[in-house]
């Protein structure tokens, strides 16, 4: 037997009646309008119109509109303007795509791939989400934004942030934000440099296991979440080099489950790999990378920039291997 819901309409909130002492379910109010009174006993909920360059794009509870986005950033144009239900739309130029904030260039793509998504890397991740406490405190994100050196992102950034992902992700899509606005600063130049030697080390560790197509579709099929196509594995498998399949899969698993922790989803597919399905020493190579990734590098990254130029406000790390 299937049971279903049936939504009321208009959208109803809990709101506690002072005249009364009841509970009454009040009409939530409609995208374009802001909550200006709650409803009582005896009259209903009372919105009014957003002002100008101000939405609201969902039924709501808020006695708050939205700012719009006050303009498109360098390389964007404007695909929709700003009114009462919808935010300013922005879009990148041709030949460029969304990463983060920011409109990048296209890389070129292998025979029979087109841009998904901008890639986040195996070692750009490790180390933002490194930095990142496993118990998120309220104000961490204002830590980050007051103590970050250089360029601070804007509180329009953090607010879409904070709208858009987790307490878990949201500092790390901050981290990415001041990356990107930083690039030309000395300590950000110095980061960039170790990330990339890092995605060196661990495209040297993967390329080492060696992995078949058919190899690479069992660790596929042993991440938890929506599964990468085979034809997509298949077509990596086929144009990349050895070190950079399981990094490009790995992006692809990502984009498809809603920006998942990558080296997570990786241990959990290895502890369910078993020979001879998986070849031990293969599963042995990614592990030598995962815990590269988790290990003393990644600290020492961490110190760097988050316990010197933090201090107090951030939680000692633990190094985890597995």
């Amino acid at each position: 037997m299937k049971w279903t819901t049936q939504e009321t309409f208009p959208p109803k909130y809990l709101h506690f009646d002072p005249e009364t002492s009841h509970q009454l379910m009040c009409d939530k109010c409609p995208p374009g309008t802001y909550l200006k009174q709650h409803c009582t006993a005896r009259r209903k909920t009372a919105c009014a119109p957003c002002p100008d360059s101000y939405y609201t794009d969902a039924w709501h509870t808020s006695d708050e509109c939205l700012y719009c986005n006050a303009a498109c950033k360098e390389l964007q144009y404007v695909k929709q303007e700003c009114n009462r239900t919808h935010n300013r739309v922005c879009e990148c130029e041709d030949g460029r795509y969304l990463e983060v904030e920011f409109c990048s260039k296209h890389r070129s793509c292998p025979p029979g791939f087109g841009v998904l998504k901008a890639d986040v890397t195996l070692c750009e991740e490790a180390f933002f989400r490194f930095a990142v406490p496993t118990k998120v405190t309220p104000n961490w994100l204002s830590v980050l934004v007051d103590n970050l050196p250089g360029t601070r992102v804007n509180a329009e950034s953090v607010e879409r942030i904070e709208r858009r992902h987790s307490s878990q992700e949201q500092a790390f899509q901050l981290l990415k934000l001041w990356k990107h606005q930083n690039k030309g600063q000395d300590t950000v130049k110095k980061i960039i440099q170790d990330i990339e030697l890092c995605e060196r080390s661990v495209r040297r560790h993967l390329g080492r296991a060696n992995l078949t197509s058919q190899q690479l579709r069992s660790l596929m099929e042993s991440l938890p979440g929506k599964k990468v196509a085979p034809e997509d594995i298949e077509r990596t498998a086929k144009a990349c080099a050895s070190g950079e399949q399981v990094p490009k899969l790995l992006s692809l698993w990502r984009v498809q489950n809603g920006d998942q922790d990558t080296l997570q989803g990786l241990v959990h597919a290895l502890k369910r790999l078993k020979a001879p399905r998986f070849p031990q020493a293969a599963a042995q190579r990614l592990r030598k990378a995962v815990r590269f990734l988790h290990g003393f590098a990644m600290y020492r990254l961490y110190q760097k920039l988050f316990v010197e130029m933090l201090g107090n406000h951030v939680q000692s790390a633990k190094i985890s291997c597995l």
